[in-house]
């Protein structure tokens, strides 16, 4: 199983899933983490800049956390066969662990005037 979790500044939990470029990967095997590492995108592949119809770097992950994230792309990612989860959680690796164990409190996404994160 692969989580990204939104980290624009490399350390905490991000908002607006749509623009962020900067993700954790953590490897998960027996329901632990084996691996973190720091996936960097340029502009083009922000999900807000990226086709929805095209292949994209996150296409391999299981579940995407995040401090935001709208509808519509809620919705891109279940087509892809990907969980989206909003939290107020601040540490990646924590709200990873907490997602692990079934206790991460999950929010609701957010509204955005033309639909879209």
């Amino acid at each position: 199983m692969k989580i990204a979790v939104t980290s624009q500044n490399r350390k905490n939990v991000t908002e607006h899933a749509g623009r962020c470029r900067k993700f954790w990967i953590f490897s998960i095997e027996d329901n632990k983490v084996v691996d973190k590492e720091l996936l960097e995108l340029p502009k083009s592949k922000a999900f807000h800049d990226s086709s929805p119809h095209a292949p994209h770097p996150l296409d391999n992950i299981d579940v995407l956390i995040a401090g935001g994230i709208g509808q519509g792309l809620m919705t891109r990612l279940e087509r892809r066969g990907i969980e989206s989860v909003v939290t107020n959680e601040d540490d990646p690796e924590t709200a990873v662990s907490l997602y692990l164990d079934g206790s991460l409190t999950c929010g609701q996404p957010h509204r955005h005037c033309r639909g879209h994160d």
